[in-house]
């Protein structure tokens, strides 16, 4: 079974292999269109095979089998699919057909062209026509593009390879758990990286999709859901992923996009998604010049929604082409019409326009849209006194590929309280660097969302300011005004430094320590005066009895025990996976839990916890559960799979088998627990050569230093490069040559053969390294096999859970040991006083007077 992160590595590594140096913004046109062209054949042929045989065929004899009977009942069977699916792929225009021409040396570009040409006129009667209409029209999939090769047999070389990469994809099976979308979503995510600018027209990073999405989803009730900027549809995707399976089926999605492009990436999107056509209207227009959806019988009021989801093009200048009136309905509630050089609120209020009474809007904008004045300044001010605004979020800056400006989320409700306060939250300073970006961690995501769920003031991090508040700001949202960075500097004290000792209020701040230890800090420290206390012991002994204390690890016990009770409550519900339906809502089951775990730990940080699992998903499980779900977790494991590895470079790049890998245990992992000893003999081995390297490497340098033993014995034997400078090595044949040479009883023999039975015996130990290797690689292969259901259990906790425990348990250590590092530094800033630095210079002028006073002046 190929997994979808497996997928993922092989379309993403084929796709910078075959695009050359095409602009990546315009190569996922053509990968992505063909990729969703091998899914519709695939629709066909499986809508064919439910209709007309439950026969398990080769998809070879079905292809044949299609043909055959379209021959036969040509109009009968093109209705039974168009009934069934809303479109179908005739069998000489199957994504099949294409690759049995080149199979057969046969292909043509103008088949391609003329299969998806005829697909785009078979669905003009279709009632799902405006979801496929233009899908592969020569606008967006233009296959004559100079881009793709300057001639149409580079071309048809290029395309011909694109259409391979996908050959063996069985398109239906895999969008079963979303795996085919899931691996579409990343390959769009992939281009949007590798496009840079161009990626704000069709692309929203996955962590801000998350916290808005995950926000919008907690509306109750949902049945319909808007994105105006729709761009790729991975917004109303993640909001989708957040619903449970029974709204998930009823949920309608709406969205309307201006690049047409990007418009047909939208719909393929979703229809990868198994969002069914008839759930599903996106629209190819200006958002902002004309107002869409819109109802007819109200045209004051606009088509309402549950949920409006929005990252639209930031401060777009002469927004209004259209010349639309602030009579316009969508912006009658602002009183003005945004300005003309930024078209932020003018999408903001499109958006509010069509939300529902109850539902929630999420929207994401340039940082500025919470301070400006004009007519921006009104505009939120109205806003802010229908209290519309329902929370601010502020992330980090650079974290689109587009644009390394600070953005906000704005989260918009129309059925608040009037006395209802804002929620703001400042997650600006939560992230990680990955490469150029900043990238909020999956910690990042949760406390955000759960800061929002909960409305609770964290300082530093999240504040509720009323409508007094705001007010005394002139309605200006700008985050720094309402919550203020949390300083981590200490104050220096002015007599801590003229007379010495830590000042009290610094000790009392040390909260951990003095809830945990109070005892021992109280012991470890000496008043010198009121107020002013001096450390009377190393800063490492008092550490050691504060984390040995039996109050802290009684708590680390504590937490290993619930951890170890919460690994195996979740063990028995991963291993029985049989169902990759089951695989999202046990990850958020396990993740949600964690924190409750954690919660009732005094000081620990449950989103450093919550990080802990939710690596291990990423890292591990997310491919392990796929694999359990297709088979069952023993089978899976004693199933062994070709490893596959690239060889050699450049147009000499392949993949070549490498003997057997297990579907879930690495082999690594075998060796280490079940071959211990082998392993042990291998690595004495491999330690013995180092050493004799370690001498060669000795007599090397001593050989180059002239006028010595070595110099005379061994320098001759060295390996010269061409300017005949010696090297770092010997020349194994002119050392044998200067031992045939040399009198066997000087001391130039003993040194060279001293340096032949050293290299005699690396090249022995070496041989014996490489044959013993390759032994246990061959019995780990076999190994898998005949691995014991007791032996997986052990082998597949160790890679899932092996450090899990002493990684949770380090949190209640960690707070402990950062005011340990703060008490060391106050510590070290006190001890040296005004007085003392005065008699260490007065003491070093005393020296230094003594020392000239010595000096006798000759001439």
């Amino acid at each position: 079974m190929i997994t979808s992160e497996e997928i993922k590595s092989r379309l993403w590594d084929g796709a910078n292999e075959l695009r050359g140096s095409m602009d990546a913004s315009r190569y996922k046109d053509f990968m992505l269109g063909l990729m969703f062209y091998k899914f519709l054949s695939d629709k066909t042929l499986s809508a064919f095979k439910i209709l007309t045989t439950k026969d398990d065929i080769t998809e070879a004899d079905l292809v044949a089998k299609y043909h055959k009977s379209m021959a036969d009942r040509g109009a009968q069977l093109e209705t039974m699919l168009q009934n069934t699916l809303g479109y179908y792929v005739l069998p000489k225009y199957l994504y099949q057909t294409w690759i049995e021409d080149i199979n057969k040396g046969k292909f043509e570009v103008q088949n391609v062209i003329d299969s998806l040409n005829y697909f785009e006129r078979s669905i003009v009667n279709s009632k799902d026509v405006d979801d496929f209409k233009d899908l592969f029209s020569p606008s967006t999939l233009d296959l004559t593009d100079t881009a793709l090769g300057s001639n149409l047999h580079e071309r048809s070389k290029n395309i011909k390879a694109l259409i391979l990469l996908f050959a063996d994809l069985n398109m239906v099976a895999l969008q079963k758990g979303d795996v085919l979308g899931d691996a579409y979503e990343y390959l769009i995510g992939q281009f949007a990286m590798e496009s840079g600018k161009k990626a704000g027209e069709f692309y929203t990073p996955r962590q801000v999709s998350e916290v808005m999405a995950q926000i919008a989803a907690k509306t109750s009730n949902i049945r319909s859901i808007y994105d105006p900027t729709v761009g790729s549809g991975s917004l109303l995707l993640t909001v989708k992923k957040h619903l449970a399976k029974e709204v998930q089926q009823s949920l309608t999605y709406y969205g309307q996009e201006k690049n047409t492009a990007t418009y047909n990436l939208a719909r393929m999107n979703l229809l990868l998604h198994e969002v069914k056509p008839n759930k599903m209207t996106i629209k190819n227009g200006d958002t902002l010049a004309h107002d869409w959806p819109e109802d007819p019988a109200h045209p004051n009021e606009g088509v309402q929604f549950d949920a409006v989801v929005m990252n639209p093009p930031y401060s777009v200048k002469n927004w209004n082409r259209a010349g639309l009136k602030v009579s316009d309905p969508r912006f009658e509630i602002a009183g003005v019409l945004p300005p003309d050089s930024k078209g932020d609120f003018a999408f903001l209020l499109h958006g509010l326009f069509h939300l529902g009474q109850s539902g929630t809007m999420t929207i994401v904008l340039p940082h500025g849209i919470l301070f400006r004045g004009a007519a921006e300044g009104e505009i939120r001010k109205r806003l802010l006194e229908k209290n519309y605004i329902d929370a601010v979020i502020g992330l980090p800056s650079n974290l689109f590929t587009n644009t390394g400006i600070p953005v906000v989320i704005l989260v918009l409700k129309k059925n608040r309280q009037l006395t209802d306060p804002v929620l703001i939250i400042d997650a600006s300073n939560t992230f990680i660097k990955v490469g150029k970006q900043n990238v909020l961690q999956e910690k990042d995501i949760a406390k955000i969302v759960d800061t929002y769920v909960s409305r609770q003031e964290q300082a530093g991090y999240s504040h509720l300011a009323n409508r007094q508040e705001i007010i005394a700001n002139e309605y200006n949202l700008n985050i720094p005004r309402y919550i203020e960075a949390i300083d981590d500097d200490i104050a220096h004290d002015v007599e801590g430094h003229l007379l010495g000792g830590i000042p009290q209020q610094n000790i009392d701040q040390l909260a951990v320590i003095r809830a945990t230890t109070p005892d021992l800090l109280q012991a470890a420290l000496e008043p010198i005066r009121p107020q002013y206390l001096t450390l009377k012991e190393d800063i490492s002994e008092l550490s050691t009895k504060i984390l040995n204390d039996a109050r802290v690890t009684q708590q680390s016990a504590q937490l290993a025990k619930q951890t170890q009770a919460y690994i195996e409550r979740y063990w028995s519900q991963i291993i029985a996976i049989n169902n990759p339906d089951q695989i999202h809502p046990l990850m958020e089951a396990m993740l949600n839990d964690i924190k409750s775990l954690l919660a009732s730990f005094n000081y620990i940080d449950i989103y450093d916890g919550y990080q802990i699992i939710a690596e291990i998903w990423q890292n591990s499980l997310l491919h392990d559960t796929e694999i359990i779900a297709a088979t069952d977790f023993y089978t899976a494991a004693r199933n062994r799979i070709p490893n596959m590895v690239s060889k050699g470079s450049g147009a000499k790049k392949r993949l070549e088998q490498d003997g057997f890998v297990s579907s879930l245990i690495p082999s690594e992992l075998i060796a280490t627990e079940l071959y211990a000893d082998h392993l042990a003999n291998i690595d004495h081995k491999k330690q013995q050569i180092q050493t004799l390297e370690s001498e060669l490497a000795d007599l090397v340098e001593a050989a180059k230093v002239e006028d010595s033993i070595e110099y005379d014995a061994l320098y001759e034997s060295l390996k010269k490069n061409d300017d005949d400078e010696p090297l770092d090595t010997f020349d194994n044949k002119k050392l044998k040559q200067e031992l045939k040479t040399t009198p066997n009883d000087s001391e130039c023999y003993s040194l060279l053969k001293k340096v032949d039975k050293l290299i005699s015996q690396k090249s022995a130990l070496s041989k014996q390294v490489k044959t013993e290797e390759l032994a246990l690689k061959e019995a780990v292969q076999e190994r898998i096999l005949i691995l014991t259901d007791e032996e997986i259990d052990t082998l597949m906790y160790k890679k899932w859970f092996g450090n899990t425990i002493a990684l949770l348990c380090e949190l209640i250590e960690k707070p402990i040991k950062a005011e340990l590092k703060t008490l060391q530094m106050l510590n070290e800033r006190y001890q040296d006083t005004l007085t003392s630095i005065d008699k260490e210079i007065e003491q070093l002028e005393a020296e230094l007077q003594a020392m000239m006073q010595d000096l006798v002046v000759t001439q």
